[in-house]
């Protein structure tokens, strides 16, 4: 399948999802988590979901992680379009963080110290699907993608998709960046 085609089918199967599925699913998914062999991290990238798109909130996620590590520090992305770039920022928030919603309706902290790519040690990555060799579909700007490339080789990319992979993504580029794990209600995929 092409990514276009990913985007449209999942978008699509997302919003027939109930409330009740996701909040299933969600908690399979951090079961999943769990059993990942991977050292908790102290410096972890995360996103606000687009509720509306019944994205993964990965909240459930940083919980479990803070738990294991309460030394942990979040990043939020902030998204710098402006004259094209569609870069990420990665932002150190805390408690007293305000977010706002950004142009493409996407919480976003206001405020906060920016925090450079290469000292990251994990980052959950927002998806749309993704295929059996860990290449995942955005939505369509490459902020992640391009924003990956500055992180650390040993930095762990995660995605968490209600749905299994597609067996490949045909129109990959050689900008896209694979996941190192990509974990469903069912399974953890390695790549």
């Amino acid at each position: 399948m092409k990514k276009k085609d990913i985007r449209h089918y999942y978008k699509d199967r997302r919003s027939q999802l109930t409330a009740a599925q996701i909040e299933k699913m969600d908690d399979l998914m951090l079961i999943q988590f769990q059993k990942l062999a991977v050292e908790t991290p102290s410096l972890l990238m995360t996103y606000a979901a687009i509720q509306q798109l019944r994205e993964f909130d990965p909240q459930l996620i940083t919980d479990f992680c803070f738990f294991r590590n309460p030394d942990l520090q979040l990043l939020y992305p902030v998204m710098d379009a402006l004259d094209g770039k569609n870069e990420l920022i990665a932002v150190l928030v805390n408690d007293d963080t305000t977010f706002n919603l950004n142009e493409y309706n996407i919480p976003e902290p206001i405020d906060g110290q920016d925090v450079s790519p290469s000292s990251i040690d994990m980052v959950i990555v927002p998806l749309l699907g993704f295929d059996s060799r860990g290449y995942r579909v955005g939505y369509g700007k490459g902020f992640y993608d391009r924003f990956l490339q500055q992180c650390r080789p040993d930095c762990i990319k995660i995605g968490f998709s209600y749905f299994e992979p597609v067996p490949i993504i045909e129109d990959i580029c050689q900008y896209d960046i694979p996941l190192n794990f990509c974990i469903t209600h069912e399974t953890i995929y390695a790549f």
